[in-house]
């Protein structure tokens, strides 16, 4: 068997990777590259194989960097089966029309392309076949997957797949500790060899009780200087975490009431998934729902799905809260609230999500004094703060815990969806504490296992 990464090597987006079996090619992920544009670069690119000679492809999770080009690769000739979870299944729908949404704006705002239509997703969906957590299932040519909780996102999966007499997982996005809502991150099985994000490799984390009590300190400190806080996130999972936290808060009495918008239509959608599969809950979620506690409203909440109620927030005064996605800052609503708020140094600016090179996000991490967003320049006189521990993300120490708690230890360890000095630093790490080879592979580089 051969693995060849397509993307997501030395970097973090683009997760694409083939195993080549002795009989078949089966594709795990097919995500957008994210970075300063949209839909541009590298996502019109050859994909470095034909689609159509790929026999089946495994989702391990709905992010766009995971699935993003999936109706692309149908687009240009794949026709076989697309496994991956219920819950992925759903919120890759939403993804997909939301991805679409972005890319025509941008096409009619900024003449910008198109990478697929709504025939595409259209066709995507109906070769989608949708699994439960720990289901084995026959691929093709006696090739066997098991989808296992991960812990990422809803419904997001690690993949074990086993064929010619040895198996190889592949971790997708393994979720960060202590995670609301979600369950736990499963154990690996008895595995031959890993491919392994490394997105925080050279990271750790603050603990989730820390991350929670520095969230609730910078929205206290935002509402007291009557700004406006703007949070973006991921639509799927971030947004649904913050407010189960805000929940919490407001039952307690801890959090000052104040108008907070969800100003992301599909962090709205994937609100309803939630609620569709109570199953993936871990016990503390599980035990609010069974008492009827809807964990994801609370009062002075608004949930903005269409535009005009979106416009409504510039005149809603402040102090006021507004999560919006894109997570990066690359797309979405989140663009045109940073432009109005960003130059205001009553406002702040939280990020809880990690922000690939070359986004607006990285750059407001790393202390941009002015900006362009929309082709205007825009002065950042508001307050940035970062809270890693709220990353949906494991750090590095979860991961060689991960890594070396398999039931069987792998006796090799690819690393991938990571910048290279974190992905290079776990494989070090995994060398020398875990005793396993490890590498960080080059993208297009065959390796045999």
């Amino acid at each position: 068997m051969h693995i060849t990464s397509f993307g997501a090597a030395h970097q973090v987006t683009g997760s694409c990777h083939v195993l080549e079996t002795s009989s078949v090619r089966i594709l795990v992920d097919c995500g957008m590259f994210q970075g300063s544009n949209y839909n541009e670069g590298r996502n019109f690119d050859d994909f470095g194989f034909d689609p159509a000679s790929i026999d089946a492809v495994v989702v391990t999770h709905g992010h766009l960097d995971h699935t993003g080009r999936i109706p692309l690769l149908v687009k240009e000739g794949f026709e076989g089966t697309i496994y991956m979870t219920h819950g992925t299944a759903e919120i890759s729908k939403i993804i997909w029309d939301d991805a679409h949404n972005i890319m025509t704006y941008n096409n009619r705002k900024f003449n910008l392309p198109i990478l697929y239509t709504p025939d595409d997703i259209a066709q995507a969906q109906n070769q989608v076949q949708s699994v439960a957590y720990r289901e084995s299932v026959s691929l093709v040519d006696g090739v066997i997957a098991v989808f296992k909780d991960a812990g990422h996102i809803f419904g997001s999966s690690f993949i074990e797949i086993t064929a010619d007499g040895k198996t190889v997982a592949f971790s997708g996005d393994v979720g960060n500790e202590n995670a609301p809502i979600l369950q736990d991150t499963e154990q690996l099985g008895n595995i031959d060899v890993l491919v392994c994000e490394s997105t925080y490799g050279g990271r750790t984390h603050e603990s989730r009780q820390e991350a929670d009590a520095m969230l609730l300190k910078l929205i206290k400190e935002g509402v007291e200087r009557g700004g406006t806080i703007m949070m973006p996130t991921f639509s799927i999972e971030r947004t649904q975490e913050i407010l189960y936290a805000m929940d919490t808060w407001c039952d307690e009495g801890k959090m000052p009431r104040f108008p907070i918008y969800v100003d992301s239509p599909m962090a709205i959608r994937a609100i309803d998934v939630y609620k569709k599969y109570p199953e993936y809950y871990d016990a503390e979620a599980s035990k609010q729902y069974m008492k009827g506690d809807d964990f994801l409203d609370f009062p002075g909440l608004t949930l903005t799905l269409d535009k005009e109620d979106s416009k409504k927030i510039n005149s809603a005064p402040a102090p006021k809260m507004i999560i919006a996605g894109s997570g990066m800052m690359t797309g979405g609503r989140i663009l045109h609230h940073a432009m109005r708020y960003l130059s205001d140094p009553n406002s702040t600016l939280i990020i809880v999500g990690y922000q690939a090179y070359g986004t607006l996000g990285r750059r407001l991490y790393e202390g941009a004094e002015q900006v362009k967003i929309m082709g205007k320049e825009v002065e950042v006189n508001a307050t940035i703060k970062a809270i890693g521990g709220l990353s949906a993300h494991a750090d590095k120490q979860k991961l060689l815990r991960w890594i070396g708690g398999a039931q069987k230890k792998p006796a090799k360890v690819y690393f991938v969806h990571g910048e290279p000095e974190s992905a290079t630093e776990l494989a070090h790490a995994v060398r020398d504490e875990l005793g396993i080879e490890a590498f960080v592979p080059e993208e297009g580089e065959k390796n045999e296992i």
